[in-house]
């Protein structure tokens, strides 16, 4: 049985008002008073209080619907992660609302108060960090959730990833291994796994007894930009061997770029990416990077929250799914 959320009423007595004026408020928060306004909103903040689109009669039944919440649709990574979640919850009767908030924690409350408002039996989200709003509403909703992409940072309830850390460590050591002493790492977008990996990389030249360097930036990701933080990279460290990327849409970008320009990889620049792009394995040279699987991923979350679901096993299930090192040959 499913944790009785806040009602309406409940919402109501505790201001004490009608049902009614909630439902003004919720609907038009400008149909009641300034000062009635302020006390609704602190109490629907107090009590978590979520929406709710089905009928009262089905409240307390499952939906037969997971929700994922993801920071982008259009990303590669992503999408084969949908791939592999759709894989089991299609074959168990289930089905998948998806929703992307575009990598801001104010927009995935947003969507979160969406989703759960369609009665959802569990959840899949891809960050570790969620507004203090967020973490009511989940506490509220009582369902099972699952994290992905990480398997190291504590998580909420359940997480299925990998080691983003020890997985930038191994990559940067494998490209001084092959003669690089002066590494820069690109970083984009400034989500929590871009942190991840500058840390690994940074531990890993620290390690060697060599000098770390970044290049980063809040935009997102693309060929383009990895070919413009190519030109930034030569003008901050003229003496860079070696660029690891956040992932494989800055490396190959630098790639490209350093073929437009006559610097030959990896005699003059070692390159490596993050993920493991089918591309890159078909590009000349073949690109070297981090394999995460995926669609792997993907799979044993939702097969943890069904099991969940079912009552087969407890929170805090930590499931890594590994990676693997694509040494390529531009490094």
């Amino acid at each position: 049985m499913k944790k009785k959320r806040p009602s309406l009423q409940d919402v109501a007595d505790r201001v004490g008002v009608t049902k009614m004026t909630i439902s003004r408020f919720l609907r038009n928060p400008e149909q009641v008073s300034e000062k009635l306004r302020g006390t609704i909103a602190r109490t629907l903040d107090e009590l978590g209080y979520i929406p709710n689109r089905v009928p009262d009669i089905l409240s307390n039944a499952t939906s037969r619907a997971i929700g994922v919440l993801l920071p982008s649709l259009t990303n590669q990574v992503f999408a084969e992660v949908i791939r592999g979640i759709e894989t089991v919850t299609d074959a168990a009767g289930y089905q998948t609302m998806l929703a992307h908030y575009g990598y801001q924690a104010e927009k995935e409350e947003d969507r979160l108060v969406s989703l759960l408002s369609y009665n959802i039996d569990g959840l899949i989200l891809a960050e570790r960090t969620h507004t203090p709003r967020t973490l009511k509403m989940l506490a509220t909703a009582g369902i099972p959730v699952v994290e992905l992409m990480d398997s190291v940072s504590p998580c909420y309830d359940s997480a299925v990833g990998l080691d983003n850390m020890r997985a930038a460590y191994e990559m940067t050591q494998a490209m001084i291994a092959r003669g690089c002493r002066r590494v820069i790492y690109l970083g984009a977008r400034h989500d929590e796994r871009t942190f991840m990996r500058l840390q690994g990389y940074v531990q890993a030249m620290r390690d060697a007894g060599l000098e770390p360097g970044n290049v980063m930036t809040q935009e997102s990701s693309s060929y383009s930009l990895g070919a413009r933080q190519l030109h930034q990279v030569r003008a901050d460290y003229p003496d860079a061997d070696g660029l690891f990327c956040t992932n494989d849409d800055l490396a190959i970008g630098a790639v490209f770029e350093c073929q437009r320009l006559g610097i030959r990889i990896p005699q003059d620049l070692a390159v490596a990416g993050f993920h493991g792009h089918d591309v890159g394995r078909v590009m000349t040279p073949k690109l070297a990077s981090v394999l995460t699987p995926r669609d792997l991923m993907g799979r044993r979350a939702a097969e943890v929250l069904l099991a969940r679901l079912r009552g087969e096993l407890p929170p805090q299930q930590i499931v890594d799914v590994g990676f693997e090192l694509l040494p390529g040959e531009s490094i």
